[in-house]
């Protein structure tokens, strides 16, 4: 089997790290080809060669065979692989180096076993819906697909207003931060961060979330997925910001931004023994008891 492995190059990994990652690799007898940066960063830090077929910058260098794509690192790391791939229908999985790590939701003493579950093909595949997004940003976009959310915020001091469509009705003026538009399976990320709803990865809706409203009962609200959103933003400023996932750019007073469900998706794998139930569990620590924590 061949796997594509993506990581970020980071300068404070200490050698031991890569050392159980590619040993873990090797144990498992998967071929493998990694991106480029992260290739140097090996070659740096173990002393290790890379023949040029082993090494790949886009997706289309990748083996035309390549059955999984393995991201190593966290759910940053995690998107920058899925933005990668962008029309390679190769299903990705993280491994979690990083900290919180909903995407990336493996564990890095689990690794060993779970390159033998892909080798195996001990998995199952789950989709994941993906934002298209068109409007007035000020430099072309290449990739206009956001797996997470869609974020517009003020740039300066002053607070901007969003007119929020849905299917052409209005539905809210937001006078504050910012505006965010998400996918569930980024109802676990920023918009959990400005108070929007946890929804389950199969559910087909998006979740439109102000980000701190001046008006205090402005609220989440969740549409269905074949809703076409559509955002237009007043600023004081002379430009505003504009994210798809950790993508930024910006746009100017008066802009327009309209938001759907992509026809195309991305495939996690899904290893049998990890659910998104337990995932949540775990790294939200809901059932923990605080005074065992004090103790």
């Amino acid at each position: 089997m061949q796997i594509a492995l993506y990581s970020r190059p980071r300068p404070c990994v200490p050698p031991e790290e890569l050392e159980r990652l590619f040993a873990a690799l090797s144990a498992s007898g998967l071929s493998f080809q990694l991106n480029e940066d992260f290739a140097r960063q090996v070659e740096s830090s173990l002393a290790m060669t890379f023949p040029p077929e082993q090494v790949y910058r886009t997706a289309t260098d990748m083996h035309a065979d390549t059955t999984v794509m393995v991201s190593y690192g966290g759910d940053g790391t995690f998107l920058e692989a899925v933005r990668l791939l962008n029309d390679r229908s190769v299903p990705v999985v993280g491994i979690n180096s990083g900290r919180l790590g909903f995407l990336a939701n493996i564990n890095r003493q689990d690794m060993t076993r779970a390159f033998e579950e892909i080798k195996n093909g001990h998995y199952t595949l789950e989709e994941r819906a993906l934002l298209r997004v068109e409007g007035d940003f000020l430099r072309e976009v290449d990739y206009p697909y956001a797996f997470n959310e869609l974020t517009i915020q003020r740039q300066g001091a002053s607070m901007i207003m969003t007119e929020v469509f849905v299917d052409g009705e209005l539905i809210a003026t937001c006078h504050g931060d910012g505006m965010l538009v998400s996918t569930p399976s980024g109802s676990t990320a920023y918009s959990l961060s400005v108070g929007g709803p946890v929804v389950a990865p199969q559910c087909h809706c998006l979740i439109v979330s102000p980000i701190a409203p001046h008006n205090l009962t402005m609220r989440p609200v969740v549409v269905p997925d074949r809703s076409v959103i559509t955002l237009r933003v007043h600023s004081r400023e002379d430009r505003f910001y504009v994210s798809l996932d950790n993508q930024n750019y910006s746009a100017e007073d008066g802009a327009f931004f309209s938001i759907s469900r992509a026809e195309k998706a991305v495939f996690l794998v899904h290893l049998e023994n990890i659910s998104f139930y337990e995932t949540l569990r775990n790294k939200m620590m809901w059932g923990m008891d605080s005074r065992d924590v004090s103790r």
